[in-house]
């Protein structure tokens, strides 16, 4: 059985690196809970400070990882 956190860190690697790889920047795993199904994550590189940061967040990384991972509640950026 894959947990929770392996889950979570293919879909980055597989969908979400490679779009946000394009323009410098990246997301990564800070904590996962798995009782109740919530990962939080931070912008790496050009994704730090961008104004289009919230927009990204929202519309794409919150978005793919809540309708590609089973199980997972919520998302948070920290």
């Amino acid at each position: 059985m894959t947990n929770l956190r392996s889950k979570i860190q293919q879909v980055i690697e597989e969908k979400l690196s490679p779009m946000l790889g394009g323009h410098g920047g990246g997301v990564e795993i800070i904590e996962v809970d798995e009782k109740k199904g919530l990962v939080k994550v931070k912008f790496l590189g050009a994704c730090i400070g961008c104004p289009m940061g919230d927009m990204t967040f929202d519309g794409m990384i919150k978005e793919v990882l809540l309708g590609e991972v089973e199980g997972l509640k919520d998302v948070l950026l920290v």
